[in-house]
């Protein structure tokens, strides 16, 4: 299998999956528009200085996009459960090539989702120089990054039919931390939520605003978790592949 023809078939994999774009992409739309769309005059939301649009306009880019990075895992679970993978390693394919891929498809449809939230925020007024709009992307698309790893290292950890509930829940779990849903501004949720790269998903909003970008902690917290989540990822492969 060329490397060409791999990509396309992953890519028409994620694009038959109808449950999947449901979730990554039809959900968070539909919750954008169900909770911004009623509030769209609110220009200083609970005083952070970011209109209620723009907020929820980013916290679902970021919630559609953590999950598209991360169903990568679901996939690779599943691929380890029917025996494809091992199949795999004896063809021509490079591994790199098998991991890129994955991620790339991944980014792909990530990048869909934001695009839709973009229009759909657009539509709602939302209106920033073109420079504002691509920081405030790249920094999403930066803080993906662990979660791609997180992913991988979940499909190797753990067996097809607990990935759902696992993706399902830890997202949910993190969206609630990391101020989604509203902005957290004080308590331990905050103290805690600081030290989550899914908190700097969400503070990618404020680069719309003020053009600034995350300040240094926000920077550390996703690179240190990025290479700590790729290192048990690689671990993680290297004892899956020992066993089979």
């Amino acid at each position: 299998m060329t490397t060409v023809s791999y990509t396309r078939a992953e890519l028409l994999r994620t694009v038959r999956n109808r449950r999947f774009l449901i979730f990554a992409v039809g959900f968070p739309l539909v919750l954008f528009w169900v909770i911004a769309g009623p509030q769209s005059d609110q220009k200083n939301f609970n005083g952070t200085g970011v209109s209620v649009v723009l907020w929820y306009m980013t916290s679902m880019a970021a919630y559609g996009s953590m999950i598209a990075v991360m169903s990568g895992g679901a996939r690779i679970s599943l691929e380890r459960q029917v025996g494809w993978t091992r199949q795999l390693r004896i063809s021509p394919l490079k591994i790199r090539t098998y991991f890129t891929t994955k991620v790339g498809v991944a980014y792909v449809t990530s990048v869909s989702v934001m695009l839709l939230l973009y229009v759909s925020g657009f539509v709602l007024g939302v209106r920033l120089p073109a420079g504002r709009w691509l920081g405030m992307t790249g920094l999403i698309l930066l803080g993906l990054v662990p979660f791609a790893a997180l992913g991988i290292l979940l499909g190797h950890l753990l067996k097809a039919d607990t990935m759902g509930p696992a993706l399902g829940g830890g997202v949910g779990l993190l969206a609630l931390i990391s101020g989604f849903w509203f902005p957290i501004t004080s308590g331990v949720i905050h103290d805690i939520g600081q030290y989550l790269p899914s908190w700097w998903l969400v503070q990618a909003s404020h680069v719309g605003v003020s053009g600034e970008a995350w300040p240094l902690l926000g920077w550390v917290v996703v690179i240190g978790w990025s290479v700590a989540l790729t290192l048990g990822a690689a671990r993680a492969y290297r004892r899956d592949t020992a066993r089979q």
